[in-house]
Parts: C-alpha cells; sequence; structure tokens
C-alpha cells in the first residue's frame, strides 16, 4: 500500500496569541510539521498591529473582507478584499490594522512561518 499523497486539514492548530487575532495554521510546522511552506487564516480585530519584522520567508497574503495595512521597507500598502500582496524575505515590514473592523485573511510563507525566522523588533 503506498503513502498517500494528499492531506485533509480538519483541525487546524489555533496558535495562541495575547492580542486578540485568530491564527489558525493548517499546514506549517506546528501544525503538520511542514517546513517547506505554510499555510494560515488570521482575523485580526480593529485597531490591531505588530512590531516591525524582516522575515526569512517570503509571505503572501490574500484579504478576504476589511482592510489590512503594510508598511514594506517605508512603503505604506493597504490591501482590500480580493487583493493579494507578495513581500520578499528580507523586507522589512509591519503588519496592521488601524481600522475600525477587523480583517480576515489568509497568508502564505515559503519556506514555512517559524518565530526563529521572523525576526521581530522588540
Amino acid at each position: 500500500m503506498s503513502e498517500k499523497r494528499y492531506f485533509r486539514q480538519q483541525n487546524p492548530f489555533r496558535v495562541p496569541t495575547t492580542d486578540g487575532k485568530l491564527i489558525e495554521e493548517h499546514i506549517g510546522h506546528a501544525s503538520t510539521h511542514t517546513g517547506a511552506y505554510s499555510v494560515a487564516h488570521m482575523v485580526a480585530p480593529p485597531q490591531w498591529g505588530e512590531p516591525h519584522q524582516t522575515p526569512e520567508f517570503d509571505e503572501i497574503t490574500i484579504v478576504v473582507r476589511g482592510r489590512k495595512r503594510f508598511e514594506v521597507d517605508g512603503d505604506v500598502i493597504e490591501l482590500t478584499a480580493g487583493e493579494s500582496l507578495l513581500i520578499k524575505a528580507g523586507a522589512r515590514v509591519q503588519y496592521s490594522n488601524p481600522f475600525d473592523e477587523e480583517v480576515e485573511y489568509w497568508s502564505i510563507c515559503v519556506p514555512a512561518f517559524s518565530p526563529d525566522t521572523v525576526n521581530r523588533e522588540e
């Protein structure tokens, strides 16, 4: 019998947070022990933000609803539902939702997201 070449995720890993943000990792280090890439569903509350970071991975964000703000190497970009953005490894980025509504989005990281390679500033 051969090994299955698919994986159906029915119970994503819910990343513990203290800032009100929902993070459900469907594929990645914590959920499937996959290091090549990660896929996560996220919902950030209004007025949410995190520190600048310089990740060692590419990150694609796809906004489902609401708006999300990015500061990438000094440029400010706002995405709305249906838009996506690729941020290459090594860019200095800050993610935020300074708006009055929550934002829902998906994130794909290559290689997979890791707290050890996100390089968040204090």
